[in-house]
């Protein structure tokens, strides 16, 4: 059985996760080649079995599935250059955001099969959530096998294509805004003189349990929130100044002004 070859063009954070994550799943199936315009990140990729690429154009001429892990703001220059090695059999997986099917066809071929995807950087733990979506092009088997190939470094979850601009706020750069969100509170820990590295610790653990309380628990968010809020007590007290803060809608803005920037990136 001959091995299904999958192409990177680009292997950055991202990149980088997704081939660790298919190394990881030791899928003896599955053939990884790879072409970045930093040698020395294609030199540490070899000991995960990739084969290193002189171009893009290798990779799209030796994959049926090429994976686009590029920045938006350069993702056209790559496509212009590809555009006569994609074939029609040619899977292009972009992980860029913003970017659209119609955006992929239009620079290489209009029958294009295109698979969107929104990964996070918790992939490179094979923590990932990513988001994907396909136009009518793509087979189901050849959509099952992108889906296997993130999976092996995470959730995964499939999306309408026309909302994977607003998916972004969601799992692609919600990382960033948990992040900030963690260093007010292990800020204030210092403040009052506990330990940061305990604090850290503590703090972590928190959101860990309270993910597996909302994905695994059978509660509602309001229901978790209720279960922590004793009347009269230390929570509520903290929660009343969030409140007033207006919490949910300063996240509901950022996540507004996420989904805004992710249109201006697909003109």
């Amino acid at each position: 059985m001959s091995k299904i070859n999958i192409g990177f063009i680009g292997t950055g954070n991202m990149g980088f996760a997704i081939i660790k994550g298919i190394f990881n799943s030791s899928n003896p199936d599955i053939q990884i080649y790879a072409y970045d315009t930093d040698s020395e990140k294609l030199d540490k990729l070899k000991e995960f079995g990739v084969i290193p690429c002189l171009s893009e154009n290798e990779v799209a001429d030796k994959c049926k599935y090429v994976v686009l892990a590029v920045k938006p703001q350069v993702i056209d220059v790559v496509l212009d250059t590809i555009s006569s090695s994609v074939k029609s059999d040619t899977v292009l997986i972009s992980i860029a955001a913003g970017i659209t099917s119609e955006f992929i066809q239009s620079k290489t071929r209009q029958d294009a099969k295109v698979v969107l995807v929104m990964p996070n950087t918790p992939l490179l733990l094979g923590e990932g959530a990513s988001a994907l979506s396909h136009n009518d092009t793509v087979s189901d088997e050849e959509f099952s096998f992108v889906n296997a190939v993130f999976a092996s470094c995470g959730k995964t979850a499939i999306v309408p294509i026309d909302k994977m601009k607003e998916i972004i706020a969601i799992n692609g750069s919600s990382p960033a805004f948990i992040y900030l969100f963690a260093k007010g509170f292990i800020n204030y820990a210092e403040s009052v003189g506990i330990d940061k590295a305990s604090a850290t610790d503590l703090f972590s653990q928190s959101l860990i349990g309270s993910a597996k309380m909302i994905t695994d628990s059978g509660y509602t968010i309001d229901e978790l929130i209720k279960m922590v809020s004793s009347p009269g007590g230390t929570t509520l007290a903290g929660l009343d100044r969030l409140y007033e803060g207006k919490l949910t809608d300063v996240v509901n803005n950022a996540c507004e002004s996420c989904t805004k920037r992710a249109y201006e990136l697909s003109k």
